[in-house]
């Protein structure tokens, strides 16, 4: 299968809406033609190629179509919505609402992501080398539904909302994360390596959050279950030990929020009540 190649053929001043940037578009059509695919730029629609140098490379161990995209993409958006195969390799900063509803496939990013990345994705993986922005899998305004199901690895930091009304999947954060991950929660793990600013499991009525990091406070919503020895994420073993607290009672929920108890000895006082 060939790698299909990108590059800005010039700095984009205004956001570029591309969501034909995807293997499932891109499969079975030459250069030529994948350059006249439409896009736009502002309020202006424009042919792919009049942004994009384009070129492939043939590469027959590959399985799949693979698009490398090299470059300042911070005002492109929406690569990768809806893709189902193949492959994405992006090398730089990427705009908003990367793979958006993603069913399946892959998309990697050597750079940071800006916010909305995965929005109700439902398969495939998306992984960032460098930091994202706010409402990480989330689910759109006026929505209930956020992430059903995938992966997302952030190796880096997140923003706000993280998980919004998520129904299914797995997000892994090696960094540090702001408020309100798992708002609105329903079923999935989320995982945070670093720290959380808080208001963690909101509105939470089931799935797993678990934190490593510090925590400012954990919502007066939420009650102690039991200390544990350590969690699984994925089959996956993480020493703790953890706080279990289940919430958010507010929402009649039966979440799970794992706190790591070495980093947070302020809320050893919750001890008292185990």
């Amino acid at each position: 299968m060939p790698i299909i190649k990108l590059s800005p053929k010039y700095s984009f001043k205004v956001p570029v809406n591309a969501q034909i940037i995807t293997p499932d578009i891109f499969q079975g059509k030459t250069p030529e033609e994948i350059a006249k695919l439409q896009v736009w730029e502002g309020n202006r629609s424009k042919e792919l190629g009049e942004l994009f140098k384009i070129s492939e490379n043939g590469n027959d161990a590959l399985e799949t179509l693979v698009i490398e995209i090299s470059g300042d993409l911070k005002k492109v958006r929406r690569i990768g919505a809806k893709m189902s195969i193949g492959e994405i390799v992006i090398h730089g900063d990427v705009g908003m609402h990367l793979g958006e509803e993603m069913e399946g496939g892959k998309i990697t990013v050597n750079g940071n992501a800006e916010s909305w990345m995965g929005a109700m994705m439902r398969g495939g993986i998306i992984e960032v080398k460098g930091n994202t922005g706010n409402y990480v899998a989330s689910a759109y305004r006026g929505s209930t539904k956020g992430m059903r199901g995938g992966k997302i690895i952030i190796h880096g930091n997140a923003g706000n909302d993280v998980g919004n009304a998520m129904l299914g999947g797995v997000i892994k954060i090696f960094g540090n994360v702001g408020q309100f991950v798992g708002v609105n929660m329903h079923d999935g793990t989320i995982m945070i390596r670093g720290d959380c600013q808080g208001r963690m499991g909101a509105e939470m009525r089931g799935g797993k959050i678990v934190i490593c990091g510090h925590v400012k406070s954990v919502l007066p919503s939420f009650t102690i279950e039991a200390l544990r020895k350590r969690v699984k994420v994925e089959g996956e073993p993480i020493e703790g030990p953890f706080y279990l607290f289940l919430g958010d009672l507010n929402a009649g929920g039966n979440g799970k929020l794992f706190i790591s108890k070495n980093a947070n000895q302020h809320l050893s006082f919750y001890e008292k009540f185990l």
